[in-house]
């Protein structure tokens, strides 16, 4: 019994410990310098944050490769040097939505769900010929998707309840030399799911951060809403 008892204490400070952890700031890899062995970054000038959540039985955005997929779309205004992209899951306990985030219904509706998280898996996507607004709602559900980077796991984030260190983090340099992979501006996704197939479920914080300010950029669940979303 006393075992027990231990073993539940443990988890318990485990839990409440990952929960309380503070959100460091997100840092570019532009100007990364390292000074005694620790990288330093300058932190993204610009930076939105998405908070969402993902309801048990949720119906998917897409079957992808046997995973479900959801995605959040972003509208990039103009070119940029580089672009940063984390996903924690849950929202930690010390991240709270300030007035200029971007906060879906669902989020809202279950704030009081700390508890539900998924390990994290993100892609960013950009859409193939779309370079204006008014090219989303005729174009946006037929362009073909160019994959620019994915991840899984990020040391550099918070560890979820279980103790691991599962949440994602990518760090996207412009590629010129490849008109595929260069941060033009257009319409792109982020895509997630869980590494392992299975239900994606709880609480997420989505943030994207870039060097330089990005006027007008603006992320939401379904293409057509980002017009709203960028007069944000």
């Amino acid at each position: 019994m006393r075992k027990k008892i231990v073993s539940i204490f443990i988890c318990a400070s485990i839990s409440v410990a990952v929960s309380g952890q503070k959100l460091e700031k997100f840092g570019a890899d532009l100007a990364k310098k390292s000074i005694m062995g620790k990288e330093i970054r300058i932190p993204y000038t610009d930076m939105i944050s998405y908070y969402g959540f993902v309801k048990p039985g949720s119906q998917p955005d897409e079957i992808k490769n046997g995973k479900k997929m959801y995605y959040l779309y972003v509208w990039i205004p103009v070119a940029a040097p580089e672009i940063g992209i984390r996903m924690i899951s849950p929202v930690p306990d010390s991240v709270k939505p300030s007035e200029k985030d971007f906060v879906s219904a669902d989020y809202t509706a279950n704030s009081g769900d700390t508890k539900s998280y998924f390990d994290t898996w993100v892609t960013l996507e950009r859409a193939a010929g779309i370079m204006s607004m008014s090219d989303i709602a005729s174009k946006a559900k037929t362009a073909k998707w160019v994959t620019i980077e994915s991840n899984d796991d990020s040391s550099e984030l918070p560890a979820q309840p279980s103790g691991n260190k599962y949440n994602s983090l990518m760090r996207i340099t412009s590629n010129i030399s490849d008109p595929e992979k260069s941060l033009v501006m257009g319409l792109y996704r982020v895509g997630f799911t869980t590494y392992k197939t299975g239900e994606v479920e709880g609480s997420f914080l989505a943030q994207i951060g870039a060097p330089v300010k990005l006027p007008g950029i603006a992320v939401a669940a379904k293409p057509e809403d980002l017009a709203a979303a960028v007069k944000k």
